[in-house]
């Protein structure tokens, strides 16, 4: 039984241990840092406006996943993502001159540069881990991953806050500095026997539109992305009542933080198991499943209860993962590699793209509208979502599955990764 466990099979293989390890370092400097940020921010200038611009500038990039996903496909991805994290590292050391609010368009700019090496840097991450971490670990990992940075985002930020405090924004940026410094150098032990990638044929647009045409091209992977695409928007939707719902308990706002607390714990706990019931459900049904237990918790939020809300948030936390692990794994499994990056990047696109309409959206909704009405709304928006990808997508990936010629179960992406793995090898929310 024990070897079975997730953190066990992820452990005991040596290159997921290390790059797993890597991203938890790098996790936890990013979450401490995304708090600061806007504190920082806010402290300078007095703006809530600007400081509600950090986390713009940072998921900004994220429109053009696609175009930046081409570059994980012409060079190896791990001397990628190892000069790209001491970059980032040296990056964050220019925000000691951040003094005054004439110095703001300097931390913007550092968030730009910021947000943008990350879009790069997810889908050569993906691309890399689907070379080295076994084919039936790719679901675990994944997983385990999504526990990683939901856990980090419980700790991270108040670790930021204090440190902000205490010595500044300086001693924050240099904290996530150092943990990029630390994963470069964790990641430059995992081994990856990349060979040099031929270099895709035809300009840049050419080159980005051929990602796009191999996720869109195969309908199993479509579903599941639009399926997950539409539960983001739909989830940002409901995150914009956090605070009506807080006031309707009868609470200050600062009650919101237990909510993401709530919504968190839900979320580490699903990534523990996500590893079996992949391989016991399939992607499309784990998805579905997930949606269906998000739109549960979606709707308990409405009910004027605390722990029925919390409950409510713990069970969203649950199951938005699951359409996201199950997607990505799917990427990883179905794409060729040295499409691998553009075919990540474009599913970044569309799934993370519809969470900035939809705060947009209902930040807009909810004063027009009573909570409890937005919040059915969505649940049932959510339920059909669910059934849509669990119920219509069955003929689709059957029939999928059934143009597969006998033996050709491994396509180019796995069988890099049967080669490279000789005695061993070693994910994005």
């Amino acid at each position: 039984m024990t070897k079975n466990w997730t953190v066990t099979r992820i452990l005991r293989d040596r290159n997921a241990g290390l790059y797993f390890t890597g991203l938890v370092v790098s996790a936890f400097g990013t979450s401490a840092l995304g708090l600061a940020a806007g504190v920082w921010v806010k402290d300078l200038s007095g703006s809530n406006g600007l400081a509600a611009l950090c986390m713009f500038a940072v998921w900004a990039p994220t429109l053009c996943g696609p175009a930046l996903g081409t570059i994980a496909d012409r060079v190896r991805r791990k001397p990628l993502l190892i000069r790209t994290n001491l970059a980032l590292a040296a990056l964050l050391l220019t925000l000691f001159a951040v003094d005054s609010r004439a110095d703001l368009w300097l931390l913007f700019t550092v968030l730009l540069v910021y947000g943008t090496i990350v879009v790069v840097q997810d889908p050569a991450e993906s691309a890399l881990v689907a070379a080295v971490v076994d084919r039936d670990l790719l679901g675990d990992f994944n997983g385990l991953r999504m526990t990683a940075v939901e856990g980090m985002k419980l700790v991270a930020p108040l670790t930021g806050a204090g440190l902000y405090a205490a010595f500044g924004g300086p001693a924050v940026a240099s904290l996530d500095a150092v943990t990029f410094a630390l994963a470069a150098g964790l990641w430059l032990f995992v081994r990856a026997h990349e060979e040099r990638p031929r270099l895709p044929k035809g300009d840049w647009r050419a080159q980005t539109a051929e990602g796009v045409r191999e996720l869109w091209a195969r309908p199993g992977l479509r579903r599941l992305v639009v399926a997950g695409g539409t539960m983001m928007f739909l989830a940002s939707l409901s995150s914009s009542t956090n605070y009506a719902i807080v006031e309707a308990l009868g609470h200050a706002p600062a009650y919101t933080g237990v909510l993401y607390v709530a919504q968190g714990v839900g979320s580490v706990a699903v990534g523990l198991v996500s590893g079996p019931a992949l391989r016991r459900l399939g992607e499309r049904r784990f998805g579905a499943a997930g949606i269906a237990v998000a739109a549960v918790g979606v709707a308990a939020r409405a009910v004027p209860s605390d722990p029925v809300v919390l409950a409510g948030g713990a069970a969203v936390g649950v199951g938005l993962p699951c359409v996201l692990i199950a997607a990505f794994t799917a990427v990883q499994r179905e794409v060729p590699g040295p499409l691998l990056g553009r075919a990540t990047a474009t599913a970044n696109t569309l799934l993370f793209t519809p969470n900035v309409l939809g705060l947009a959206a209902g930040a807009a909704l909810v004063e027009l509208a009573d909570f409890r009405v937005v919040l059915s709304l969505v649940g049932l928006a959510l339920i059909s979502t669910g059934a849509w990808l669990g119920l219509v997508g069955t003929g689709t990936l059957r029939a999928l599955s059934g143009r597969r010629r006998p033996g050709s179960d491994q396509s180019p992406a796995s069988a890099e990764r049967t080669s490279a793995r000789s005695p061993s090898d070693a994910n994005p929310a």
